[in-house]
């Protein structure tokens, strides 16, 4: 939930907070990733892009906004 993520935050546990927020929050895929990197002892695979910044921006859009990521 919102609170655990501030409490985490105001921890400092950075890179915590980016696993559950991006490979770890809806991407099916990538939470198979997590997992087959664990197991085999290998580093951890960067996130894609967060499903909650694709529904954002996709409003933005809806709202007649263009928007560009680089």
């Amino acid at each position: 939930g919102e609170m655990e993520v501030w409490a985490l935050y105001a921890y400092g546990a950075s890179s915590i907070l980016k696993e559950m927020l991006t490979v770890k929050s809806d991407d099916v895929k990538g939470r198979s990733k997590v997992y087959e990197a664990i197991v085999k002892g290998e580093n951890l695979p960067d996130g894609d892009v967060p499903e909650s910044f694709k529904v954002l921006l996709r409003e933005l859009m809806g709202l007649g906004l263009e928007i560009h990521i680089q």
